[in-house]
């Protein structure tokens, strides 16, 4: 048995808040309490001063795997999730090829069994992400796919889009909606407005995710949908998610890291490193997404860990890939910004990080409590440390050099302690 005593636990599930000892015992917790009987433990951690969570969850990330593994692959994103927390991710679909076949799906969760984590696969809504037809998406949802997405991509036929809903309200599974209209795109990567005229690029309008937002928010509406909008980035958009989920709309919202945390200035400062999609938008937008977050507009925190080369990102900004990793820095950018900011309570933030999107995905949460599983974090919630060294093969993220609270210390998962600092 493994225990960790004198620690605070804290979990949103069981909404439990109170210094105590775990025992875990193979791959699942044995006993929760005061003072336990630590006898025969082969590993006594002390956790005086630290948090003891269930595992983060991670709804949204790219591992690039396959085709695209210079820039990631399924291990090396699994070592960055361990290293921030993390015990269950979602892996996207648009890969190379895109995962629109079991066959692929299939092969990619058996990576991830091997990964010491619980490695998820979401399949296409369209095949090749090509907008044109849709998967086979019971087949896909036999082979074990978390949910349906074309992240990434926008998927413009209404029709299609609404039968690819009808569809997942059958399969009981969720559809996932990266929303920007390329109508309104002139270049994308950075908000339209003045910091992209400085940069000398037309830049992309914050219209161009609302007006998909308020379309796929009714569909979801008339179809009964769980509906996922992906990396919210306006507070229209925020204003359109809350007022879908007031109709009855099963609407969900996730926001990023650095979209509760940066804006469109911090393009000029980072360059390429900021440059994403959607883009860092106004001060205002950062703080409508806050404000989705306090009243529950906003269901889960998810990183949109998107690694890329160095090489790549050195390039010139509007012929740059968008995306920045994000999984090293995630808890340590929710503590930093919303707790330390006085936003959220960190009871809060751990819901948004690990119970609600395992809600989301069905993956019954059972939290810190005897029986459940021993997949846990080990954190300083008070102690500040320097953003470097990343386990991701990818280094383009704003925030290297930045000092941030909220150290990992330990992450546990299946009873196996796959990270330790």
């Amino acid at each position: 048995m493994i225990a960790i005593t004198n620690v605070r636990i804290l979990d949103p599930v069981t909404r439990t808040d109170c210094i105590g000892d775990v025992l875990i015992k193979r791959d699942a917790i044995f006993d929760v309490g005061p003072a336990l009987d630590i006898t025969g433990c082969v590993r006594v951690i002390d956790g005086t001063d630290l948090v003891l969570s269930p595992g983060l969850v991670d709804t949204h990330v790219h591992f690039r795997d396959p085709g695209l593994t210079y820039k990631e692959d399924i291990f090396t994103g699994a070592d960055a999730a361990k290293q921030g927390g993390f015990t269950t991710v979602v892996m996207m679909a648009n890969t190379k090829p895109t995962i629109s076949t079991p066959e692929l799906l299939e092969a990619n969760l058996e990576r991830g069994r091997q990964t010491g984590i619980h490695v998820l696969q979401a399949a296409s809504v369209t095949r090749d992400l090509a907008g044109k037809e849709l998967t086979d998406m019971p087949a896909l949802a036999k082979a074990g796919a978390a949910g349906f997405t074309d992240d990434g991509i926008p998927i413009m036929d209404e029709g299609l889009l609404r039968k690819a809903m009808e569809t997942a309200v059958a399969l009981d599974l969720p559809v996932s909606l990266h929303e920007e209209d390329p109508a309104f795109i002139a270049s994308p990567g950075v908000n339209a407005g003045p910091v992209a005229d400085a940069l000398g690029v037309g830049g992309a309008s914050a219209l161009a995710e609302e007006v998909m937002v308020a379309r796929d928010c009714e569909i979801a509406r008339d179809t009964g949908a769980r509906v996922i909008i992906q990396h919210i980035s306006s507070g229209r958009s925020v204003a359109i998610v809350r007022q879908a989920k007031k109709s009855g709309a099963k609407v969900f919202a996730e926001a990023t890291p650095h979209h509760f945390t940066l804006t469109e200035k911090d393009v000029l400062i980072h360059g390429t490193y900021a440059r994403m999609n959607p883009p860092l938008r106004t001060e205002a937008d950062r703080l409508a997404i806050i404000q989705g977050l306090m009243d529950g507009t906003i269901d889960v925190i998810a990183t949109d860990h998107a690694p890329h080369s160095a090489e790549e990102k050195a390039l010139p900004f509007a012929k740059a890939p968008s995306g920045i990793i994000g999984l090293e820095t995630s808890l340590a950018l929710g503590i930093t910004t919303l707790v330390r900011g006085g936003y959220i309570s960190l009871m809060e933030l751990m819901d948004k990080m690990s119970a609600a999107p395992a809600r989301l995905y069905h993956l019954n949460p059972q939290g810190i409590a005897p029986g459940a599983p021993a997949d846990l974090v080990l954190y300083a919630p008070e102690e500040s440390w320097v953003v470097e060294g990343y386990s991701s093969k990818a280094i383009n993220s704003p925030f290297t050099g930045q000092t941030l609270y909220g150290k990992v210390y330990a992450t546990i998962c299946d009873g196996n302690i796959v990270y330790e600092a």
